[in-house]
């Protein structure tokens, strides 16, 4: 049975698949990145991780993987195959493709994690059908994956689609890129768990339990959490301005509060636009998964492509 290896490496585990031409996920499995051992110790683990699932392969299905992708985090150049740099996981200029493609004997296919998310949720998710889309993930930051006929931007340098980094409150809060007031700063589900502890007075309380104290009609639940959907819907709105997307995807942490999340950001949004047309605004469809089903499509594309380097995410 022909398959590819699909890998999607996060700051401290990974989560990968063996995935068919149907893009059924035949096998999973996951590992830590054994990050605290070092940055060499993360590409070591990567790349045993990797053989591993092909000797899966071979066994099980009677060949090897065709094609392998892999998402990461952090600065990615998609073009020449480098982990240009991941704060969680320490490394600069790792040339992953090639490390990669030389232990498997296949052609690999990197791409940026949130990107190559964007790309499964495009095809195969939320925004099946839709020949524009924006992904934006909710989660530890926001970041964004901009689809445009079934591919993902990247941008000229690779940082296409970094909506996080929109400035929504000028001289606002310190952000670690330099600016004073990003969106990441004051929407992301980090930054309202950070809201939320200081407002109730737990240390402990997080978004989801503001999410909740929400739906619970606390009065204070209900200013942390509108304050971060009028910072969200005022980043969302200047995206939709310059993209015009007719699909507006929103994934990670934040958006498992469901409509509590949803309703209000519709509305917020609604009363922005003037001349802009109201994207759709919907949950992200794929889950966890995502990563590991975008970065199977990144190396399936490889074997339909008659220029492998053409293909990124």
């Amino acid at each position: 049975m022909r398959h590819v290896i699909a890998l999607d490496v996060g700051g401290t585990g990974m989560k990968a698949a063996l995935v068919g031409d149907d893009g059924e996920l035949l096998h999973r499995a996951r590992r830590a990145t054994g990050r605290e051992r070092g940055p060499d110790a993360v590409v070591g683990t990567i790349l045993g991780f990797a053989a591993e699932l092909r000797a899966y392969g071979v066994e099980t299905y009677g060949e090897p993987a065709a094609a392998a992708g892999i998402a990461v985090p952090g600065i990615v150049d998609d073009e020449h195959g480098i982990a240009v740099y991941a704060a969680n996981l320490g490394w600069r200029d790792v040339p992953l493709r090639a490390l990669l493609a030389e232990r498997l004997g296949v052609p690999v296919a990197l791409g940026h994690d949130v990107r190559t998310g964007g790309l499964a949720e495009g095809r195969i998710g939320a925004g099946k059908g839709a020949d524009r889309f924006l992904f934006v993930p909710l989660g530890t930051g926001i970041a964004g994956a901009i689809g445009v006929d079934g591919r993902v931007e990247a941008g000229a340098h690779g940082f296409a689609g970094e909506i996080g980094h929109i400035v929504v409150r000028p001289g606002g809060t310190p952000c670690p890129c330099g600016q004073h007031g990003c969106l990441e700063r004051y929407a992301s589900a980090s930054a309202v768990s950070e809201a939320w502890a200081a407002a109730c007075g737990d240390p402990e309380a997080d978004a989801a339990d503001c999410a909740k104290a929400v739906a619970s009609g606390d009065p204070n639940a209900v200013r942390v959490w509108q304050e971060a959907v009028d910072a969200l819907a005022d980043g969302l709105v200047t995206a939709l301005t310059l993209l015009d997307p007719r699909t507006l995807i929103i994934g990670g942490g934040l958006a498992e509060a469901g409509e509590v999340l949803f309703q209000p950001l519709r509305d917020a949004v609604r009363r922005r636009v003037t001349f802009q047309k109201m994207p759709s605004i919907v949950p992200a469809a794929l889950g966890d998964t995502a990563g590991c089903l975008g970065a199977g499509l990144l190396a399936r594309d490889l074997l339909d492509s008659t220029d492998p380097s053409e293909v990124t995410a």
